[in-house]
């Protein structure tokens, strides 16, 4: 059986929804996670396999990949929601509001203040999130954790962004549950509902911190 035949496909997907509601279900209150699946450096043989699976929610990492494969698969499947989750450069900032759904990883004023106006000329007002350096780690975007609330409050009054949560990268060799319980506290601060935090590895961990939707590649798709 080829590693993406649809019912394998399908397997993995049922598989981490699975994981995702058992998570879910530990947590009272706790609403089911959004799954993300990232498909950065597979291309739409891989994808489409998933998307005939039921799965709606993609992620991109860079805007110049995405746009030589999700054109096509969007024009076939207009319901399709498509995340930037990776650094964005500000003279992307055009295409990215052009192709993506939801902008994921703003990071500093620059950036807001371009996409403000980019969705503004386009007439495209997309749901965005901070993305937090929640380690301050010096190699990570990210604005940083104690800028994180004011940042967000001049991205709404300042650049008229429609921030609707926050999303980080916890440190590789770290736990991660003190950052996502630390990114969930921000958010109650910023006065936002949102939360996109976990990844293939501690997705579980994140549902039970709060995360409102996890960004899994490797687990549904395999290793690149």
């Amino acid at each position: 059986m080829s590693s993406n035949a649809p019912e394998t496909a399908a397997q993995r997907l049922d598989a981490i929804k699975q994981r995702i509601a058992r998570a879910a279900a530990r947590v009272d209150g706790a609403t089911e996670a959004q799954l993300i699946a990232v498909s950065k450096t597979f291309g739409p043989e891989a994808i489409e396999p998933l998307i005939a699976a039921g799965q709606r929610h993609f992620g991109e990492n860079r805007v110049q990949e995405a746009q030589a494969k999700w054109p096509a698969l969007k024009a076939a499947h207009p319901d399709l929601v498509l995340h930037l989750i990776g650094p964005l450069q500000t003279n992307k900032a055009a295409d990215a509001v052009a192709l993506f759904d939801v902008i994921e990883s703003v990071d500093r004023d620059r950036l807001a203040r371009i996409l403000g106006t980019e969705m503004e000329k386009q007439n495209r007002r997309l749901p965005c999130f901070v993305q937090v350096n929640i380690g301050g780690e010096e190699q990570k975007a990210g604005i940083a954790v104690d800028e994180a609330v004011a940042f967000v409050a001049r991205c709404k009054d300042q650049y008229g962004l429609d921030i609707v949560g926050l999303m980080c990268i916890p440190p590789l060799e770290a736990a991660p549950g003190p950052y996502f319980a630390q990114l969930a506290e921000l958010a109650r601060d910023a006065g936002l509902a949102e939360l996109s935090m976990g990844m293939s590895a501690d997705f579980e961990t994140a549902v039970l911190m709060g995360a409102t939707q996890v960004r899994v590649g490797s687990a549904l798709f395999g290793t690149r």
